[in-house]
C-alpha cells in the first residue's frame, strides 16, 4: 500500500524498473508511452485484434489508470496517443532520435519494436529477467536471433503473424520459410511484383536455386502457390497494417527547454515526495540516486 493506503505493487514494480533502466543506460530523457485504454483505432478495425486475452486483476487496471500521473508528477513525459498504443510512441521516439541525432533504447516486451532497430535505436526486450537479465538487441544480433534484416523485421511478422494480438500469419509462411524468403528476394514488394508480372518465376527460380546450393529439396513452387493466392496478400497487407506503429506523432519532447517533461536530472525534493508516497525506502533511495546526477552526456561535454 502506498501512504494514501492504495495497492501500489504494479506501480512500485514498474518504477523499479524504470530506474534500473535509467541506472543502466544513463540517459539525458526519458518518454514513456501508455496505451489509450479507452479507445482503440485496431480493434475498430480488426474487432478481433487481441481478442483471448485474459482479463486484468481490477487491482492492476487501478494502477496502470494512476501510471501516468505518478510518473508526470516525478518529472517524466508520459504520452498517451489517442486511440493508439505505446507502440505508437516507440515508432515515433525511434524517428524521433533518428531525425535529431539522439542514440534511444526502447524497453518494451512487444517484438513489434524490432522493426525500429537501426544504427540509432536499439530494443531491450523484457523477458522475466528483468532489466538486467533482458537481451540488448542492436542490428546484428536481431538479424542472429531470426535470420532477418531489422529493416525487413515488419515484413517478417506480417507473414509469420502474431498469436498474441489475434493475427494469423499466411498461412504456409511461418518463422522458418518467412526469413528465408525475404533474404533471397530483398522485400515483400520485390515478391509481390514477380507474382504480378512474371507468375512467380524468377521467385521458384530464385528459392530453388539456394536450395541447390545447400542440398536441400527445392521449395519454389510450393512458396509460389501458397503466396499467389488473394487471400495470402490480403492476409500479409493487413498484418502490416496493423503492426505498423505510428512515427509521426507529437511527444511533447523539448530538449532546447532545461527542466521540461521528460529531461534529467530532476528535482531531488520532488523525487523525494513523489517516490516516497509508494511507502518503500530502498526505492526512494535508488531514486534520489540516479533521477538527481547530470546524465552521462553532460560528464562527456565537460
Amino acid at each position: 500500500m502506498d501512504h494514501g493506503g492504495r495497492p501500489a505493487w504494479a506501480l512500485h514494480g514498474m518504477l523499479r524498473q524504470i530506474l534500473e533502466a535509467i541506472d543502466r543506460f544513463a540517459p539525458d530523457a526519458v518518454l514513456f508511452g501508455l496505451d489509450d485504454r479507452r479507445t482503440s483505432v485496431r480493434e475498430q478495425a480488426y474487432p478481433a485484434y487481441k481478442a483471448g486475452r485474459a482479463e486484468k486483476d481490477p487491482a492492476l487496471v487501478d494502477q496502470l489508470e494512476r501510471a501516468a500521473g505518478l510518473l508526470d508528477a516525478l518529472g517524466m513525459l508520459t504520452v498517451t496517443p489517442d486511440g493508439l498504443e505505446a507502440d505508437d510512441v516507440n515508432a515515433s521516439a525511434a524517428t524521433w532520435a533518428e531525425q535529431h541525432g539522439w542514440s534511444c533504447v526502447l524497453i518494451t516486451s512487444d517484438r513489434d519494436a524490432f522493426a525500429h532497430i537501426s544504427e540509432h535505436t536499439q530494443v531491450l526486450r523484457l523477458i522475466s529477467g528483468g532489466i538486467n537479465g533482458s537481451p540488448l538487441l542492436n542490428p546484428a544480433r536481431l538479424r542472429t536471433m531470426y535470420g532477418v534484416a531489422a529493416e525487413h523485421y515488419l515484413e517478417y511478422a506480417a507473414l509469420r503473424g502474431d498469436p498474441s494480438d489475434n493475427l494469423p500469419g499466411v498461412p504456409g509462411i511461418g518463422e522458418k520459410i518467412a526469413p528465408f524468403l525475404l533474404s533471397e528476394m530483398g522485400s515483400m514488394r520485390a515478391v509481390w511484383a514477380d507474382i504480378d508480372h512474371c507468375g512467380g518465376a524468377t521467385l521458384v527460380a530464385t528459392l530453388d536455386s539456394y536450395c541447390e546450393e545447400v542440398g536441400r529439396p527445392r521449395i519454389g513452387a510450393a512458396v509460389l502457390k501458397k503466396l499467389a493466392t488473394p487471400a495470402a496478400r490480403e492476409r500479409f497487407e493487413f498484418n502490416l497494417a496493423i503492426m505498423s506503429g505510428r512515427t509521426d506523432l507529437d511527444l511533447g519532447l523539448t530538449p532546447d527547454l532545461p527542466g521540461s517533461p521528460g529531461l534529467l536530472p530532476l528535482h531531488p525534493d520532488r523525487v523525494s515526495r513523489v517516490v516516497g508516497h509508494l511507502g518503500v525506502a530502498a526505492t526512494t533511495q535508488l531514486a534520489l540516486r540516479v533521477l538527481t546526477e547530470p546524465p552521462a552526456s553532460a560528464g562527456a561535454m565537460g
